[in-house]
């Protein structure tokens, strides 16, 4: 960048300046100064398209910038509970649906990274793409100190009721943790029986970092999970409603019966309507 610089710009053909500014990573030079040089020079040139290039770098540097500052605020979040050394955000998947298990995970994030270590775009899963699910996910485990997944199964739905079985994968993801914390942020409501401090955050997987990257790890691994019970079972289109009760899946159910995976729990009007 600091050789394009030396060029007149003025000289060079939008083709050619656009070429070298797509070689810029806005991630790897958002600090440096001579990227606020480059718009600068770029908005002030007499030519529309090339200024265009300036107003683009521009907006993809603010955007850039405020993630930052919004997921710095939801790391501060967990910071805000007290002298707490250790957080651990908890959240669960699957609690709806008519088929598969329900899950949780447990994470603990280090709180005191630096700017460039921060875990961005981290949010409500359900807010994000797949594909930006799938990459947060790999990035969660390869920079959060611990986290683990607790499973219930359909079959413990039934016997135990949903209640018992989605405080029991928040109990199971928390105490399984390779390191103990100190404090436990849950989302939605308390976690029953925990012996650990424990905090409930409404809408946490949007306040918390690290609700929201227990929420994205919870999420795509059950999501993985039913799009390969999909295989087995076919009849349901699970790959595509995760076992959720679309019309492609009641239709499934009247014509084919249930599976193995359903929770017999759920069922009963769904089943009954069809006798």
């Amino acid at each position: 960048m600091k050789n394009f610089l030396n060029y007149d710009i003025s000289k060079l053909s939008y083709k050619n300046i656009k070429e070298e500014i797509s070689c810029i990573s806005i991630q790897e030079n958002y600090k440096n100064k001579e990227l606020i040089e480059l718009i600068k020079v770029l908005l002030n040139d007499k030519r529309k398209n090339v200024s265009s290039l300036g107003n683009n770098i521009k907006k993809e540097l603010d955007l850039y910038l405020n993630e930052i500052k919004r997921v710095r605020t939801m790391y501060n979040f967990d910071k805000s509970f007290g002298d707490y050394k250790i957080i651990a955000g908890v959240d669960e998947v699957g609690r709806g649906p008519l088929a598969g298990p329900i899950v949780a995970c447990a994470v603990i994030l280090d709180l005191d990274v630096l700017e460039e270590n921060l875990i961005l775009y981290l949010n409500d899963s359900k807010k994000l793409k797949p594909s930006k699910r799938e990459e947060l996910a790999e990035i969660i485990k390869e920079k959060a100190l611990a986290y683990h997944i607790g499973i219930s199964s359909n079959y413990e739905i039934d016997q135990k009721g949903i209640a018992f079985s989605n405080n029991k994968v928040f109990l199971d993801s928390c105490n399984s943790l390779e390191i103990k914390p100190d404090l436990v942020l849950s989302d939605g409501y308390l976690i029953k029986n925990v012996k650990i401090d424990n905090k409930s955050v409404i809408k946490g997987d949007t306040k918390s970092a690290s609700i929201a990257a227990a929420s994205i790890l919870a999420k795509v691994y059950r999501d993985k999970l039913m799009s390969e019970y999909a295989l087995k079972y076919p009849y349901y289109d699970f790959e595509n409603n995760m076992g959720y009760g679309t019309q492609k899946h009641i239709d499934g159910l009247k014509k084919y019966g249930k599976c193995d995976i359903h929770r017999d729990s759920f069922l009963t009007k769904i089943l009954s309507d069809n006798n």
